[in-house]
């Protein structure tokens, strides 16, 4: 196995809205934001080279959004999925399985494309499968008054449409290990149903996908949980479960959000569960 980090774009959400009741004098400290309260926010996928398989974990954005929506989002940097594909010498045709740890628009929003003729929409990676759990698509595809705007019918239907939408059993449990893409997976439910968190062994260390349970450095002290969260009192909840097993485990966690910190580990403190030691990929596995 090897694995690769693939940045597929960088953005700006508002810090208030990243870091829930946590007062800005707070937050800021670890999240600086501008003049107009917006924090940088990475959209980090992950690829995973398996023998004859290669699994992406998240897409990002994509680029099929129009102008006015992609000014919400404040875009910076020059990151883009193929180029970063390139760098390691792969083109998303290469990509044998899209896993999807959730369906909110800057995490599948890169899984659909428009077509040549820009009259409708096309799987973006066309021999791949696409992988999520039953659970979570009634979810996405039935979507509570909150979430609505996350979930985006043109980046979920084509994918249907197409044929090689696949859905991983989770039989209510929290953990599956040896899921049919060879990693474990984390069922977590507090910002979305059944979010899904990839985990596995690699050169010797645990690697622990963190998608949106904690988005960036700044998230890992247990009360700092998202506004956008739909239960965050569950957050909270299975934030402190994974927190003292990584402590108690060394995992490495690996961030999708965070625009300026790939991986870390963590240590237990007076004050609870904090960073311990921040690294890049490449001086870990390099």
């Amino acid at each position: 196995m090897k694995i690769y980090p693939i940045e597929t774009g960088n953005f700006k959400l508002d810090g208030g809205a990243m870091f829930g009741v946590v007062p800005k004098t707070i937050w800021q400290r670890t999240n600086p934001a501008d003049d107009n309260n917006l924090i940088d926010i990475a959209a980090r996928s992950l690829l995973i080279e398996d023998g004859d398989r290669l699994i992406l974990v998240d897409t990002g954005m994509g680029n099929k959004q129009s102008d006015k929506f992609f000014g919400y989002y404040y875009r910076w940097g020059d990151f883009n999925i193929d180029s970063s594909l390139k760098k390691y010498g792969f083109h998303r045709d290469d990509i044998t399985d899209v896993f999807l740890t959730h369906l909110h628009f800057d995490h599948v929003g890169g899984a659909i494309q428009w077509n040549k003729n820009r009259t409708g929409y096309e799987p973006a990676f066309k021999n791949a499968k696409f992988w999520t759990n039953e659970k979570h698509w009634k979810w996405a595809t039935e979507p509570n008054p909150r979430e609505k705007a996350s979930f985006l019918k043109e980046n979920l239907y084509p994918m249907q449409e197409s044929g090689k939408l696949t859905f991983i059993d989770h039989t209510d449990k929290s953990f599956l290990k040896d899921s049919p893409l060879g990693f474990d997976i984390r069922f977590v439910d507090g910002h979305t149903e059944k979010q899904m968190l990839p985990q596995f062994t690699y050169q010797n260390k645990t690697i622990a996908y963190m998608a949106d349970l904690i988005p960036t450095v700044g998230h890992i002290p247990l009360p700092y949980v998202i506004g956008y969260d739909t239960r965050p009192l569950i957050t909270m909840t299975e934030k402190e479960i994974f927190l003292n097993e990584a402590v108690e485990n060394n995992y490495y966690l690996f961030f999708e959000h965070d625009a300026h910190n790939q991986l870390c580990t963590l240590k237990h403190t007076e004050r609870g569960v904090r960073l311990d030691q921040i690294y890049t990929f490449d001086e870990l596995f390099n």
